[in-house]
């Protein structure tokens, strides 16, 4: 086993958001390798059997605001804390950015001021590439490149966990690492209104309704199996030279929202095809595509899954989860014209 896989044997490590899909499968991967695992959600947008069942798992239902929550689970002492927990995302925060700004503001703030009292050794902030990266930037995005020019309260807030972190870091010596997710996909996602747009076009597919494209099909986005984000993540958490850095989680690759459709509909057997709808005002980002160079540099990292394959992966756990999928999957009638229009066909 490889030391930074082995370096969580034996240590107590929170997760907030561990009931998402990143959250649960970095728990999986966390009892994997002897960790005792402390997960916090609220449950406002994660799955409580999306969480693992295992003696290593100390389940708390409650929001990271609320500090009698924060007293308990860093009672445990954690050692380490991935801090995945948000409020999830840009058409949410449009819709709710008061709720937005609590969750990804003061949540992420509360997170830093426990750890720091708690002497916590390592804290990981899930950033968010899809955010705080400008619409007009030079292509493959890289670190630096970073924007004021931000269309959303959700990029804001990242944006804004990002600035806090570097402030706890630099005032309290916290060591802190900020990775930038880029558009995460795999098992573990249940779709819905706020939800990205790969489960929710399995989602619709399995259903056999046409799949809305907002734009012209040609944008691109840079889809990165959870797999892949966990294993960083773990690298994050270990690596000394991750301390105080930010650095894109990516796959590395364009992929084309037409394609993706298209390649979701050949899986599923949906023969409704796609239906192009009105882009929404804040989505201004026609192409992802992130460099992946400096966390391979300062971490090791290499995505090992391939987009046709990891798709396959999730298609497949959509059938295997069906029918707690369907019960799970909220679409209220919400502010975007894509998810109201298929309302009105389900």
């Amino acid at each position: 086993m490889e030391p930074y896989r082995s370096f969580y044997q034996d240590k107590k490590v929170l997760v907030t958001g561990g009931a998402g899909a990143i959250g649960s499968n970095l728990t999986k991967a966390l009892i994997e390798l002897g960790a005792q695992v402390i997960v916090v959600d609220d449950l406002s947008s994660g799955q409580i059997w999306n969480v693992p069942s295992s003696p290593n798992v100390l389940f708390v239902k409650g929001d990271i605001l609320d500090e009698v929550i924060l007293k308990r689970v860093f009672f445990e002492r954690p050692q380490i804390v991935f801090h995945l927990a948000a409020f999830f995302a840009n058409q949410n925060s449009v819709d709710h950015p008061e709720r937005d700004l609590m969750v990804n503001g003061m949540g992420t703030l509360r997170m830093l001021e426990y750890s720091v009292f708690n002497r916590v050794e390592r804290f990981i902030y899930a950033s968010s590439g899809c955010a705080i990266y400008g619409s007009d930037m030079p292509l493959p995005l890289k670190e630096d490149f970073v924007t004021m020019h931000l269309s959303t309260p959700y990029q804001i807030t990242k944006m804004l966990g990002e600035l806090y972190c570097n402030f706890f870091h630099h005032h309290y010596e916290l060591p802190v690492v900020k990775p930038r997710f880029f558009n995460s996909y795999g098992p573990g996602e249940v779709p819905g209104q706020y939800r990205n747009v790969i489960p929710n076009f399995i989602y619709w597919a399995m259903k056999g309704l046409p799949l809305p494209i907002t734009g012209t099909g040609e944008e691109t986005r840079d889809f990165t199996y959870v797999g892949d984000l966990v294993d960083g993540l773990l690298r994050a958490g270990y690596f000394e030279s991750a301390i105080g850095q930010s650095f894109n989680l990516a796959s590395g690759r364009e992929v084309k929202i037409i394609d993706l459709a298209n390649m979701i509909n050949e899986l599923t057997g949906n023969g409704a095809g796609v239906r192009f709808v009105s882009r929404r005002k804040w989505d201004t980002k026609k192409r992802l595509w992130a460099s992946i160079e400096l966390a391979k540099e300062l971490i090791g990292y290499e995505p090992k899954m391939p987009f046709e394959e990891g798709l396959k992966k999730t298609v497949q756990w959509f059938r295997d989860n069906w029918e707690k999928i369907e019960a799970s999957a909220e679409f209220g009638p919400g502010a975007s014209s894509a998810v109201r229009e298929m309302v009105v066909r389900k």
